[in-house]
């Protein structure tokens, strides 16, 4: 049996009748396809609730209530275990027994020396020695004022000494005429009243300005360093500049 489809001819025997003849088969197929099909997929649901229900009920209830639906806590008076009482022997202290010893007297006004005041006393002297020989020797005490802290030492401040004055060191004539320039930075110990006491050389970049920059960091005036709003005395580093116009 030949088909003519488009100008083509096509071989075989399937046409209208074919089809109709083999459309309960594919319809019975179809429908029990389908039918499988729906089973399976409202068997799964059913399954997935069933495992769902058996997680929920082993899931505890939590109620939640206000503060103001809660009542009076419980007493705890009759909780507290009562204490026994346990009956020991009394046995004598063997030390001696203390007696009262009235209160030492401290009179009303008292005067401490400052720091400045035992400075300046003069220390007492140990004379010692062997037969017709004797040795006096003065006692000194070494005392480290916080007025003059060490130059390694760390001072928090909240604010920094600053030039008030600052002095232009001297000019070597040597280095004039070696047109010689360099940065010499100078630590200077600023005190309480922003003034210079000591001042040492960090780091410099030729030796004939040392001597300079010292006296000019010396002659030079600062506001002093603040800390607690009180002022204080720190060491502070100060670069001079030595430049030829």
């Amino acid at each position: 049996m030949e088909n003519i489809i488009n100008g083509h001819v096509i071989q075989g025997s399937f046409g209208a009748y074919e089809l109709k003849k083999n459309y309960p088969r594919n319809y019975t197929i179809g429908l029990i396809l389908a039918v499988i099909f729906h089973f399976i997929i409202i068997g799964s649901y059913y399954f997935i609730e069933s495992l769902d229900g058996q997680n929920i009920d082993n899931i505890p209830t939590v109620r939640i209530m206000k503060y103001s639906e809660l009542g009076p806590p419980p007493s705890i008076a009759n909780d507290i275990p009562q204490q026994l009482a346990v009956a020991a022997p009394q046995v004598k202290p063997t030390v001696g027994i203390p007696v009262p010893v009235p209160k030492t007297e401290v009179p009303p006004t008292q005067t401490i020396a400052t720091q400045q005041e035992m400075s300046q006393v003069v220390s007492p002297k140990i004379e010692t020695g062997i037969g017709n020989v004797r040795v006096t020797q003065d006692i000194k005490i070494e005392q480290n004022s916080d007025d003059e802290p060490p130059i390694d030492k760390f001072i928090p401040v909240e604010k920094l000494p600053e030039l008030v004055v600052a002095v232009k060191p001297a000019y070597p004539e040597m280095a004039i005429r070696a047109s010689l320039e360099g940065t010499v930075y100078v630590k200077v110990l600023v005190d309480k009243e922003g003034n210079p006491k000591k001042a040492v050389i960090v780091k410099t970049d030729a030796e004939l300005f040392n001597q300079p920059a010292i006296d000019a960091a010396m002659k030079s005036v600062f506001s002093p360093a603040i800390q607690n709003n009180k002022p204080v005395t720190v060491w502070v580093v100060v670069p001079f500049r030595f430049q030829i116009k």
